[in-house]
């Protein structure tokens, strides 16, 4: 997996990060005009490390932050009582989705399953690739129809080897991209009419047109991330459409307005390599952020104790609410 992530190593941060401040305000505008220059510290939400934290999703039904360590675990973290429960499975995961009080969708190395949160049961639901393919499934999530949209991505990161798929409430899926490397980030406009997506080594965030059918076309590369930025990871959207995207090897999450492609906030991590991010509280008015310990070069190991922990932080504007698995029906 060393070399799958090497696929994804950028220019890190000419210096160090510490105690989650932004950098200075020099730095930015030496990076990028018009960036917000708020400043914003993050907090520990979880003080445990993981491996690779990823596919955070608040679950505003059961007041839940479902989350994952990709490497073989779930978690449940609820902030009213800063619980953080750990479900260990056998094998990889990619994804989390919620559907039920009990029950979750996961995308695992080997499929899709609903799986109950009580006892860890598994049901399968679905392998559109196939495994003969050799791929997982990663990162993903579901329209306001209940469907899911996961892609894949090889174990080696052999480019171009994976797909992305539409899964539909029924268990039947259908491939919408192929020759796709790392997939990741999946999010849509507060009116669904566009969809954003990311090849993660591509750099690039794209957009499509969504048709509430279960279709998408007309491909936009909308934004392409300079290497000071690293490389796109998760990605969520905010009430005003603005698009956020966590920032592999470089330490922040960063927010985009994709009908112009403008950088407007930088919010410094103290991980370097930031994973996924999703709005979350009472509220929807708090960024939970997931950040890997795994896969770091060993110079720059010492400069981040915190990689691999959750992170929350108040970014001044809210989320929309998640989609369910079948609607949550």
């Amino acid at each position: 997996m060393n070399k799958c992530f090497q696929i994804l190593t950028a220019a890190a941060l000419a210096s160090c990060v510490s105690a989650c401040q932004p950098a200075s305000d020099k730095s930015k505008k030496n990076e990028v005009m018009n960036v917000s220059e708020k400043q914003l510290v993050c907090q520990v939400a979880v003080d445990s490390v993981t491996q690779v934290g990823e596919g955070p999703i608040w679950d505003y039904k059961y007041q839940r932050l479902l989350w994952i360590d990709t490497q073989g675990s779930l978690f449940i973290y609820t902030p009213k009582d800063g619980k953080n429960r750990e479900i260990k499975l056998d094998r990889m995961i990619g994804t989390v989705i919620p559907y039920k009080e009990d029950t979750v969708l996961v995308g695992l190395q080997d499929g899709v399953f609903e799986m109950a949160l009580s006892s860890g049961k598994l049901k399968f639901i679905a392998d559109p690739e196939g495994r003969e393919a050799g791929n997982r499934y990663n990162d993903g999530k579901c329209d306001e129809m209940g469907r899911l949209w996961i892609g894949t991505m090889d174990k080696d990161c052999t480019p171009e080897k994976a797909n992305f798929f539409v899964v539909n409430p029924d268990g039947s899926g259908e491939k919408v991209l192929e020759r796709v490397t790392i997939s990741n980030g999946v999010a849509w406009s507060p009116d669904g009419s566009k969809m954003y997506y990311q090849d993660t080594p591509t750099r690039n965030i794209t957009a499509f047109d969504f048709d509430k059918n279960g279709s998408i076309s007309n491909r936009q590369e909308i934004i392409h991330l300079p290497d000071t930025l690293g490389t796109p990871d998760g990605n969520t959207i905010d009430e005003e459409g603005m698009l956020w995207v966590a920032n592999w090897d470089a330490a922040c999450v960063t927010r985009w307005n994709p009908k112009t492609g403008e950088l407007l906030q930088r919010i410094e991590v103290p991980a370097l390599n930031v994973t996924a991010l999703a709005f979350g509280g009472e509220n929807l008015d708090e960024l939970y952020i997931t950040t890997a310990s795994l896969y770091m070069p060993d110079d720059k190991a010492p400069n981040y104790p915190q990689a691999g922990k959750l992170f929350v932080v108040k970014p001044g504007v809210k989320g929309l609410k998640c989609n369910y698995w079948k609607q949550g029906k």
